[in-house]
């Protein structure tokens, strides 16, 4: 599945590295890239949205609905 999420407080490119990581504890074979100037997340994943979401907000990033 392919997620796209715009992680309101992601500021520069150490933030994709930390959301990333992030994903990959959910899923170790996660396609992610990050992209701090639109904000935008994409994400190719086996796991649920919920578990990419939960992850991404226990790193300490805030996702946009």
């Amino acid at each position: 599945m392919t997620l796209q999420l715009k992680v309101l407080n992601m500021a520069c490119s150490a933030c994709g590295d930390t959301i990333t990581k992030a994903v990959q504890a959910v899923d170790p074979t996660a396609a992610v890239q990050a992209d701090p100037k639109t904000k935008l997340v994409a994400i190719e994943t086996q796991a649920s949205e919920a578990a990419v979401r939960g992850a991404i907000a226990t790193a300490g990033y805030t996702i946009s609905n």
